[in-house]
């Protein structure tokens, strides 16, 4: 019988320096997107797609982020006084109970691929999903959960996919492809930011995975790869040697890259735009907005 993937890492060890000066001392993690931080919305996909372990690779200076999920009696205490039983509600499901979670240290950077390594002994002999919080994707069916529906069809190693124009692929993993089955797709090699004009496809990976052991005991061998990196797809690349048991999934929903500051400013507009509370005030203000910038061309 096919094991659950009740188990996620979350790679929280960078330093976030393309939002400096705020990161100076603010995790990137807990920047608020609307009005809840980017490790929540990668939470709260894991939950939906019945994770119950939660493992953070961190690195010096993450404190803020392991008290985020830890319970406030006395702010809770304070809303239960005021009767305001909504935002006690919204609270409560930041917090994560005793043993769900688990915080190991990165103490170099010296990529995501090292970063999971990191988490190997709490991963064990099972499966593991791996969520990048700067990849926050807007989906009516969770992302994880999708993939974890598929994986339970398919077995092996699964990578989120998505494509790219041409021009683009040079900033991804891209995948090689063995056979296109429409949603998904068998691989049978991945590169690692390709020169420009040599990627094999546009079909580019982003930051959800569900990944067997042996990908992680490929990581062992710690082979520098892109930009003197570990890089995690070196070793999905050798799991496809090995095993030929990795799969593209085609997921659906809209990814936005808060890891860049375009990035996170599109998904702001987009989440906000997405809330009945913000959706009138904010739309009407960008309709303002554009019509302001036509007036003066």
């Amino acid at each position: 019988m096919r094991k659950k993937v009740t188990k996620a890492i979350f790679p929280v060890a960078g330093l976030g320096t393309r939002f400096l000066p705020a990161t100076k001392s603010v995790p990137k993690e807990i920047m608020t997107l609307v009005d809840r931080p980017l490790i929540q919305y990668a939470i709260d996909e894991a939950r939906a797609a019945g994770i119950k372990e939660f493992i953070f690779v961190t690195s010096r200076g993450k404190g803020a982020l392991e008290d985020y999920f830890d319970h406030s009696p006395t702010l809770e205490a304070e809303l239960e006084r005021k009767g305001k039983m909504d935002l006690l509600e919204i609270l409560n499901d930041t917090n994560m109970e005793s043993g769900a979670v688990a915080y190991v240290r990165q103490h170099k950077a010296m990529g995501l691929g090292h970063a999971v390594w990191c988490a190997r002994k709490l991963v064990g002999d099972e499966p593991v999903a791996v969520l990048l919080p700067d990849d926050v994707i807007a989906a009516e069916t969770p992302c994880l959960q999708q993939m974890v529906e598929a994986y339970e069809e398919t077995g092996g190693n699964m990578v989120a996919a998505m494509e790219v124009s041409p021009e683009k692929t040079s900033s991804y993993g891209v995948l090689d492809l063995k056979e296109d089955l429409g949603q998904m797709v068998s691989v049978k090699g991945m590169v690692e930011k390709p020169a420009e004009g040599t990627a094999p496809s546009n079909l580019a990976v982003i930051g959800r995975y569900i990944l067997t052991p042996q990908v992680l005991k490929h990581l062992d061998d710690m082979k520098e790869g892109a930009g003197g990196e570990i890089q995690l797809t070196d070793a999905i690349a050798s799991e496809i040697k090995a095993s030929d048991n990795v799969y593209g999934y085609r997921f659906n929903g809209q990814r936005f890259d808060c890891g860049s500051k375009a990035g996170f400013l599109q998904a702001t507009v987009a989440f906000g735009l997405a809330r009945d509370d913000l959706k009138d005030e904010l739309g009407q203000y960008l309709q303002e907005l554009s019509f302001a910038k036509k007036a003066a061309e």
